[in-house]
């Protein structure tokens, strides 16, 4: 059944979000909360989004903009290794609160409050009407990687503004993918350096357990068909539509992660 639930997301959030560039970190790191711990649940997505990124560099790296790469992929790799630090200080606070739901232990962190609070923020940026038009001239592309850099290691919640600074610059599609890929890729690289030294080295953290491999792993396999799958289908869905289902996923999520449920 985990298995299951884990790679059945993985295929169709990789396959939904191959175009957008964002999306894939997004979702699948509450699934992985409901089986892991909200930090370890980070770190797992990690390691899917960077290998699933390291495909989709293979497949449309070679459009990247190499200028768009340096000027936001720089600012945002040195961001990373801030925001993944951030990540494991919050992640060593006790729980606020605990509480039973019938047989249900709610329990409420800082992190899961951080979490919870990033998700209904960036959800916000795919349904309202005013945030999904949000751009940005390319003179603030350093700003831009500053920003999205700290929260994709803090979260994995890099994409959407990346996008939203990336579109504005008049790149081709072709472009707009492939530089998403090679950035996102980068990023995923420096948060994962400063995972393994957080949650595998440093004594206060849990490391990823051996038996939680092969999960991780098929989330990985899961995720390189739903590339496939995506290149050939994803003309056929509307952004409109993948922004509403993300921003709707959230919301619920962010709520469920905010009390303590998950």
């Amino acid at each position: 059944m985990i298995y299951a639930v884990i790679c059945t997301s993985a295929v169709l959030v990789s396959g939904l979000t191959l175009y957008s560039g964002f999306g894939l970190g997004t979702l699948l790191m509450p699934v992985f909360a409901l089986f892991f711990p909200v930090e370890m649940a980070v770190a797992a997505t990690a390691v899917v989004h960077g290998a699933n990124n390291i495909f989709k560099v293979l497949v449309v790296g070679k459009n990247a903009d190499r200028d768009l790469v340096l000027r936001f992929g720089i600012p945002a790799i040195i961001a990373a290794f801030a925001g993944a630090g951030a990540l494991g200080y919050v992640s060593g606070f006790g729980e606020l609160i605990r509480y039973s739901i019938g047989s249900k232990i709610a329990v409420i962190t800082p992190i899961k409050l951080v979490m919870a609070a990033l998700m209904f923020v960036f959800a916000l940026f795919e349904l309202l009407p005013s945030l999904q038009n949000l751009r940005f001239d390319r003179k603030y592309l350093v700003w831009g990687g500053l920003l999205s850099g700290f929260f994709g290691g803090l979260s994995g919640h890099q994409g959407a503004l990346r996008s939203a600074f990336l579109v504005k610059t008049g790149v081709s599609t072709q472009a707009f993918v492939g530089t998403n890929a090679v950035i996102g890729f980068m990023v995923d690289m420096a948060r994962i350096v400063v995972y393994a030294g957080v949650f595998v080295f440093a004594a206060s953290a849990s490391p990823i357990q051996p038996d939680q491999w092969p999960l991780i792993l098929s989330g990985i396999v899961a995720a390189f068909a739903g590339v496939m799958i995506g290149k050939r289908w994803m003309h056929k869905v509307t952004m409109k539509t993948v922004q509403w289902v993300t921003g709707l996923l959230l919301l619920g999520i962010a709520c469920a992660l905010g009390a303590g449920v998950i």
